[in-house]
């Protein structure tokens, strides 16, 4: 399917402060789930590692996306005990402000580099200016220019179409949280139709057998894709999954996933198995994968064994998923112009060196993206605090709120 813009499948679900569980849900134990606080970890690295090195096998591999929102909406499902309306203000009130501060950079970059908006073919007139809307709150895609600048410039000339990406995930995650009152109540009264609509639905609209042009189409496939595993996380949180015998749900997941798999064999995109390109496969195929792991969810408090030498990267990338999400895409690029450089360094006038550095130059991109998302978590990251009305963090990884347990000990 072809979006407003580059659309990137893969976003971390943005963190929730856990409430307590509704009754006749599976017992929950009080705090913050450690395994699918790591699952999160894992899906925005490898989030950051598909936009860098594009390699199509990665959306099987891990499909980040389908993962993550299933996170999210066994998050909501939990929130939900709580009156409705004040769960959805939340949500956005958490969302908007990074959003804000993203937007904000962008349009001054946008501007500072000539871009008219009325001038603009692709977005002129009244609709242009009603659709800048969409960089404030997220309900469709917002214009940009698909080139700006010259090839030679500081930064490639469709920058703007990188930065902007991952925007899309916004709108399918408002519209999320905005539907959750009214899916979490069709759940409880038709649970297995609730929960298998969306692949159902996936069938009409991303199989071009109903075509709905525009953006509209767009966010109603993106609802189809991923509508099953944001049911999903309610059936996690209800215990639905429990009541289903493991091998059953394992199976059937499996038999599901092969299915995937066989319709993507007929469907390849322009990027061959790039699961993004191919909505039916994307939806079998991440419902089965999300089962699989939330049938097999061991519900940790505290990271074990090996695991937990990890415990500080992954509470770091959980209070700060939204700014990773955000800001990734333009910190990969601001990549090129740093490694750049080191063509000028002296010992680089050599063919060796100059075909080392070209052979190895996406490595280096993605072991410099990472102090670069680090000095973005110092510099902007502390407006998700603010946005969650709490005090602004630096850098949140826990490691105080551990080191004042272990001396109360």
């Amino acid at each position: 399917m072809t979006h407003g813009y580059t659309q990137s499948y893969d976003t971390p679900g943005v963190p929730a402060q856990p409430a307590p569980a509704p009754a006749g849900a599976a017992p929950k134990k009080p705090g913050r789930d450690r395994y699918l606080d790591m699952l999160r970890s894992i899906a925005l690295v490898r989030v950051v590692a598909y936009h860098l090195f594009g390699w199509a096998w990665l959306t099987v591999l891990f499909p980040s996306m389908g993962v993550m929102f299933a996170l999210a909406g066994s998050l909501m499902a939990r929130s939900l005990k709580r009156p409705a309306w004040g769960v959805i203000r939340g949500r956005i009130r958490r969302l908007l402000p990074p959003l804000w501060a993203f937007s904000a950079v962008v349009l001054v970059l946008l501007f500072a580099g000539g871009w008219d908006l009325s001038k603009d073919p692709d977005h002129g007139g009244t609709w242009g200016l009603v659709e800048m809307v969409n960089y404030v709150i997220p309900f469709g895609a917002p214009p940009f220019p698909w080139n700006i600048g010259s090839e030679s410039g500081l930064l490639e000339d469709t920058w703007a179409v990188q930065a902007a990406g991952p925007l899309w995930y916004l709108r399918a995650y408002l519209w999320f949280v905005v539907a959750s009152p009214l899916l979490l109540w069709a759940f409880r009264r038709a649970p297995w139709p609730t929960l298998l609509a969306p692949l159902g639905l996936t069938a009409v609209v991303g199989t071009g057998l109903v075509t709905i042009p525009g953006e509209t189409g767009n966010a109603v496939t993106d609802f189809a894709v991923y509508g099953g595993c944001w049911v999903m996380g309610f059936a996690h949180h209800e215990g639905l999954l429990a009541k289903v015998p493991r091998y059953l749900a394992v199976s059937c997941s499996v038999l599901l996933m092969a299915f995937g798999l066989w319709w993507a064999s007929g469907h390849l995109g322009p990027d061959g198995w790039d699961l993004n390109d191919i909505p039916l496969a994307q939806a079998t195929w991440s419902f089965g994968f999300v089962v699989i792991l939330l049938v097999y969810s061991p519900s940790w408090q505290e990271l074990p064994g090996r695991l937990a030498k990890w415990d500080k990267l992954i509470t770091l990338s959980n209070n700060r998923a939204v700014t990773i999400y955000l800001w990734h895409n333009m910190l990969i690029m601001a990549t090129v112009p740093i490694i750049d450089q080191l063509y000028s360094l002296p010992f680089m006038e050599s063919e060796r060196a100059t075909a080392a550095l070209d052979s190895t130059y996406m490595i280096w991109m993605f072991f410099l993206v990472w102090p670069l998302i680090g000095l973005a978590i110092l510099s902007v990251g502390w407006i998700e605090d603010l946005a969650a009305k709490r005090k602004p963090r630096l850098w949140p990884n826990g490691a105080k709120k551990r080191a004042g347990a272990g001396h109360r000990a």
